[in-house]
């Protein structure tokens, strides 16, 4: 530690010496070589424990393979599950969603347990056959080390978004070798604005995490597209069904997932770190069930091997719909029961398999080309990912820049317009915010807007204080009471269960010392959906600068002040300055 703590004090006083921009510059390639590194590693990780297990067990008799395979995948299930329950829940799922409320709530100080229990927890379950990705751990993975290497910079807690979103773009640039892709997943979802100023710091990290990757790897670390053609018109007819197809499967994870979570939450029968062994139980009997079947083990894991086959014609269309249902209930399960891995891979395994399904079915009717087929393979990669993840811009870039194939671009651009449309009409908020929203965060109170006026256009449930003190009676007792309690200028007063009017300090004060009930302003109420806008009226009628929410009833269930509004706005000015 004493070697460390010498090594982060020369750096900080060497960086120290510099000027702003170099200073900003240098801790980027920090960021970016470093978070590279980890989501390469956690990649190596994943790739070596399925292929001491999985590769070796599928070598067997299938009586032993299915032996080895249900002792892997509940060992790996049982040893991840310990892991996060003991020592870091934060880890479990995909990691994107917590890395995104890092960003903006924790100002991007991610801590560095939540960084070894992803690595450790998501190798362990996906490498051990959780039908599962690896892509948004690598997210959660790089983002958080870079959150941590900034501290080592001497960045303190409340300045390390620029190395939480600069790791990000790296990890999954590493992840993927898209970094064109990386770059615009972290400005539309965990930023959530293009013209951040941290482009330049996403950008070049996630050129770094590439470099590192393709320095490591190679080229090509995740599947290659062969045969990639320019579509002909049987393709783009059959563009918008395939599009439709991928976005339903990918509407189907969505609320499947979101369903098995909520009611994993109530299974009180069975500890906390034996819920992810259920879904690993249930992807054995699937995958054991593909596998007897097929001789394929996509069901396990990534299902990259499988995927890749897919695309490279050697997959029937049968065999490709089999897989689908069976990886599709697979990663619900896997997810569902609190597993550690992300959905980048199941979405484009589910989408890919489910456009070659359609396009092998439409063969029986329509001639397709080879490059046709592959066509509508990517579009249903790009469809499914699209509509659980909602952000158009990636779903097509990660196939053009694994394709290299402008050709293809027009069909992508069709799927996912369609996949937008098809999957908002179930779901308004994507698969990431809804699990934020499931486990209880408010994003409205945490991300900012990007103007004023959608601000004032939120609920005012997103600024009000839902714990208020309100006096129940007016007994000189109760006054003297809250007096001494609390340092308020001004109380609600509720007297037989409604809203009565409002007490000041100094009232309160004369009344006792004349010995007379004191005298009550009017109070202003309004509902908590009501807009921020119009709150701003009414706490301009209001004379005592307070504004009770009510419910149906009429009963006070919450507070606003011209302070919490005033409050409000700063916070909102500096949130989009640093936005």
């Amino acid at each position: 530690m004493s070697v460390l703590g010498s090594l982060s004090g020369g750096l900080r006083r060497f960086m120290g010496g510099m000027t702003e921009k170099p200073r900003e510059l240098l801790a980027t390639c920090v960021y970016g070589l470093g978070a590279g590194a980890a989501a390469t590693a956690f990649q190596l990780a994943v790739h070596l424990i399925f292929r001491q297990t999985y590769g070796r067990a599928a070598e067997l008799d299938f009586g032993q393979f299915a032996l080895w395979s249900l002792v892997t995948v509940l060992a790996a299930s049982l040893i991840s599950g310990w892991l996060l329950s003991r020592f870091c829940k934060e880890a479990a799922g995909s990691g994107i969603p917590q890395l995104k409320m890092a960003f903006w709530k924790d100002f991007g100080y991610v801590p560095w347990r939540t960084v070894w229990v992803k690595f450790v927890a998501g190798a362990v379950s996906v490498g051990g056959g959780c039908s599962l990705g690896r892509e948004g751990p690598s997210v959660q993975i790089a983002g958080g080390l870079s959150s941590q290497l900034g501290g080592f910079l001497g960045e303190a807690k409340q300045n390390r978004q620029q190395a939480a979103a600069a790791g990000a773009a790296a990890g999954l640039a590493a992840a993927f070798n898209t970094p064109l892709a990386a770059i615009t997943f972290v400005l539309e979802e965990i930023i959530a604005d293009l013209n951040s100023r941290f482009l330049g710091a996403v950008l070049l990290a996630s050129v770094l995490g590439a470099f590192v990757v393709h320095g490591i790897i190679g080229p090509q670390p995740a599947f290659i597209l062969k045969g990639a053609t320019a579509p002909h018109w049987q393709a783009y007819l059959l563009t918008p069904v395939v599009a439709a197809v991928g976005a339903l499967v990918g509407v189907l994870f969505h609320g499947g997932t979101l369903w098995l979570r909520e009611r994993e939450r109530r299974m009180n029968w069975l500890p906390d770190w034996a819920h992810p062994a259920l879904g690993g139980l249930l992807t054995w009997v699937l995958g054991c069930a593909v596998f007897y079947e097929t001789g394929r083990l996509g069901v396990f894991g990534l299902g990259y091997d499988d995927l890749s086959a897919a695309l490279d014609h050697q997959l029937m269309w049968r065999t490709a719909l089999l897989l689908l249902g069976a990886k599709l209930v697979a990663t619900v399960a896997c997810y569902g029961f609190g597993g550690s891995g992300g959905i980048f891979s199941p979405t484009l395994f589910l989408g890919g398999m489910a456009g070659v399904a359609m396009a092998g079915l439409a063969g029986t009717v329509i001639p397709l080309t080879p490059g046709d087929q592959l066509a509508l393979a990517v579009v249903g990669m790009s469809a499914c990912l699209n509509a659980v993840v909602r952000a158009p811009m990636t779903g097509i870039l990660i196939v053009f820049e694994m394709t290299h194939e402008f050709s293809l671009v027009p069909a992508l651009m069709i799927g996912a317009l369609i996949s937008s449309s098809l999957a908002r009409r179930f779901f308004p908020h994507n698969f990431y915010d809804d699990l934020l929203h499931q486990d209880g965060h408010r994003l409205d109170r945490v991300i900012p807007p990007r103007d004023l006026r959608s601000w004032e256009q939120l609920p005012v449930s997103a600024i009000a204080n839902f714990q208020p003190v309100v006096l129940r009676d007016l007994s000189p007792e109760t006054l003297r009471q809250a007096l001494k309690d609390h340092p308020y200028e001004r109380w609600p007063v509720v007297l037989d269960g409604k809203p009565a009017g409002v007490l000041r300090r100094q009232e309160a004060e004369e009344a006792l010392a004349e010995n007379r009930p004191p005298k009550l302003e009017e109070l202003i109420t309004c509902r908590a959906n009501q807009t921020i806008r119009e709150l701003e009226t009414s706490l301009i009628l209001s004379s005592a600068n307070m504004v009770a929410l009510t419910d149906a009833d009429g009963r006070i269930i919450g507070l606003v002040t011209l302070h919490d509004l005033l409050r409000a706005q700063v916070a909102l000015s500096e949130r989009r300055g640093i936005a």
